[in-house]
């Protein structure tokens, strides 16, 4: 989307920029305080520009998307530690290495969603991953397989992770916070898979729930890949036991094995 008036009156920000380049060098054009606000990474970094920094980590991937005029996804969420079959051997646990399994799933997952996104132009149902490695890597690998495109969303941690070398690079965006990158996660989201994980994936997974059992989300495909594995992690009946949810919540997720059995869940949600 081109935002550039038709009739320029005023200069482009960046036309500014260049201009204050050419400034002579004395101590007043030398000052921080001379800098123009929005080119002052010192400024914007401030504590009390937070408001302002969240505000442009919503704004930029939106704009982003928009112009690349992406309609609808479908949220693969899941653990960057499930290893590659080819390289299973290698993981740390047992389980780990039984969860490879789910990798290879998450691949063909995608690639039957991004073949059928083609059909209507790529631009409905683009698989978005946080675009690390483990499953976000194979939904990426997935979606590069069937000739498509994916969106992925990486945040910055204390041990940095770069985005995978799968990741469409004009849709892989970085996050400093995490709500923002949340909130990009479900802003177009047709569907939601998760497959198994730690931490992070069970706080997606959660926040998905709580948006969508309080109304704050319209009821969408909520796919948990690998029944054994979500069983043994969350006792849902135990909650509803205990009335901390109703029992109609417990509808709210739906167990899949396989990645064709999703894909038909999500295919056949509306008819």
């Amino acid at each position: 989307m081109d935002d550039t008036p038709r009739f320029k009156r005023f200069p482009k920000a960046d036309e500014d920029i260049s201009t204050a380049k050419h400034l002579p060098v004395t101590p007043q054009t030398q000052s921080p305080t001379y800098r123009l606000a929005f080119a002052d990474p010192d400024f914007l970094c401030h504590d009390a520009l937070r408001p302002v920094r969240l505000q442009l980590e919503l704004l930029k991937t939106e704009m982003a998307l928009n112009e690349a005029g992406i309609v609808s996804t479908i949220v693969m969420f899941g653990g960057a530690r499930i290893p590659a079959p080819e390289v299973a051997d290698q993981a740390r646990t047992q389980t780990l290495r039984g969860l490879s399994k789910y990798y290879a799933e998450a691949q063909e997952f995608a690639r039957l969603c991004t073949e059928q996104s083609l059909i209507s132009g790529g631009k409905e149902d683009v698989i978005i991953t946080g675009g690390g490695p483990g499953v976000m890597e194979a939904g990426c690998r997935g979606a590069e397989a069937a000739g498509g495109g994916s969106i992925s969303l990486n945040i910055v941690l204390p041990h940095e992770q770069a985005p995978n070398l799968h990741a469409t690079p004009e849709l892989a965006f970085n996050f400093h916070y995490f709500a923002i990158r949340k909130m990009h996660f479900l802003m177009r989201a047709k569907a939601i898979t998760v497959f198994p994980g730690g931490f992070g994936t069970l706080d997606e997974l959660f926040e998905t729930l709580t948006l969508v059992q309080t109304g704050r989300m319209e009821p969408l495909p909520i796919l948990l890949f690998g029944r054994s594995f979500w069983e043994k992690i969350v006792n849902w009946e135990a909650l509803a036991d205990a009335g901390t949810i109703s029992d109609a919540d417990l509808d709210l997720v739906k167990y899949v094995e396989t990645a064709q059995e999703a894909f038909e869940v999500i295919r056949d949600w509306d008819t």
